[in-house]
């Protein structure tokens, strides 16, 4: 037996995931693609079995999209906490629009979900990193106390489109 999961005591260890890298670098006001022009899908996983939920309340929940400071440096095996995650979420600049446009709810479907249409509206130059992550979270309302851990992606530069 592995000890580590006996001290869960069966309980499921629920995280989000992406499946999808994303396409870089990225700029101003152009969709965020994944690899390749590839769709860029989120899944939820059980950690302890490495297989995605799909059944089940959670197999079906929203997420948000939110945008992260780039150093937000926490391991995937680091279970962090949900105030921790929400500490670097990154807000627009003063005086400006919403740093990520577009569809900004993804539906779960058999624990897997397609993430829709997203721009960055700000270049990442003035935040502390200077990089950005795009994280996933459970929408409030969802799940009541079952905690899944949030998904994020690898940091990167956002620049400014000057059609070049």
């Amino acid at each position: 037996g592995n000890a580590k999961s006996t001290a869960n005591n069966g309980a499921r260890n629920l995280q989000l995931q992406l499946t999808t890298k994303l396409s870089l670098p990225l700029f101003t006001g152009m969709k965020i693609e994944g690899e390749e022009g590839a769709r860029i899908y989120v899944a939820l996983i059980d950690a302890n079995t490495g297989d995605v939920v799909t059944s089940g309340p959670e197999s079906s929940i929203k997420l948000d999209v939110v945008v992260l400071e780039g150093d937000f440096n926490k391991d995937n095996e680091d279970n962090w906490a949900p105030e921790e995650f929400k500490n670097y979420v990154v807000k627009e600049r003063e005086g400006k629009g919403p740093l990520l446009a577009g569809d900004l709810v993804v539906k779960l479907k058999g624990g897997v979900g397609e993430l829709g249409q997203l721009i960055f509206t700000d270049n990442s130059s003035w935040n502390r990193s200077k990089r950005f992550r795009l994280g996933l979270k459970v929408a409030s309302g969802f799940c009541g106390n079952t905690r899944i851990r949030e998904a994020k992606t690898d940091a990167f530069p956002v620049k400014e489109h000057r059609g070049e």
